[in-house]
């Protein structure tokens, strides 16, 4: 149960959801927006965030498309994991997510709420930063469409009052080789000790990672070295370890020993599936 009282809004267009936020934060409210709303319901639970007013923005209609336009993917913010998943317009997308929480949670989440959320995990985003997406956000000032990675570093770095429209990816991105490894501690439950997602383009391997630190990652750093023909396999996998960007999490599904020895492991797998390839 939420401990406190809130105004809940749920526009039918962009506009609408941009106009009540400038009006709502005028009024002191601190509005958020809500897609999925899971993680917002999580942190209003413990009293973490105090919103005194919630914009649910599922009403959007530019937020629910999943399409085909000419040589691009459209995935629409609110489209959830679950969605994702069965329609599968993005195979390495859809792997990534379809383990990302349990089956009723998958029905919730959105593609928008698991990038924007505060969560170290955040596993939807990685794709994306290795096709180089596109983000459409809405805000005071209108429309933008932007890459991914000019938004997101360790977190989306949205202004105050914008929020995520859409994806957009090449098409030909969407049938290139690719692997993607989940290795938690015990089993398929729980939080993951890595998260690596990968693919090859023009001979090159891109790898991007998350549950290694506190944010997922792509990082050009570690691709050249995994690309360097000059060295081994594991020569390559060393030292890729040293150009981590952080360091590497410690907490109840690991030590950071333990992370680096699965890490390695991995990278060693995707290597290996993905140099022949």
């Amino acid at each position: 149960m939420i401990p406190f009282d809130f105004e809940y809004y749920k526009p039918s267009s962009i506009l609408e959801a941009v106009e009540l936020f400038r009006h709502l934060l005028a009024q002191g409210k601190n509005p958020v927006y809500f897609s999925g709303g899971t993680e917002i319901i999580t942190w209003a639970r413990m009293n973490a965030i105090h919103p005194g007013a919630v914009i649910d923005l599922k009403s959007i209609p530019e937020c629910n498309v999943m399409t085909f336009q000419e040589n691009n993917l459209v995935i629409g913010s609110c489209v959830t994991l679950s969605v994702l998943s069965a329609v599968n317009p993005f195979p390495l997308l859809s792997e990534t997510v379809i383990d990302a929480a349990d089956q009723t949670a998958r029905n919730k989440i959105t593609i928008g709420g698991n990038i924007c959320g505060k969560i170290y995990y955040r596993e939807a985003v990685l794709p994306l930063l290795l096709t180089n997406s596109r983000i459409v956000i809405a805000g005071r000032r209108g429309m933008k469409e932007v890459s991914i990675h000019k938004v997101f570093f360790q977190q989306m770095r949205l202004e105050s009052g914008e929020f995520l429209v859409q994806i957009i990816t090449d098409r030909g991105y969407l049938s290139l080789p690719f692997v993607h490894f989940k290795k938690r501690q015990i089993g398929n439950v729980g939080y993951p000790l890595v998260t690596l997602a990968a693919l090859k383009k023009d001979h090159q391997i891109r790898t991007a990672y998350s549950g290694v630190c506190a944010f997922p990652f792509r990082s050009i750093e570690i691709e050249q070295v995994l690309n360097d023909p000059a060295l081994s396999r594991e020569e390559k996998i060393e030292q890729a370890i040293v150009k981590l960007p952080a360091p590497v999490l410690t907490n109840a599904e690991g030590s950071a020993d333990y992370r680096k020895f699965v890490l390695k492991q991995t990278m060693s797998e995707a290597l290996s599936m993905l140099e022949g390839g």
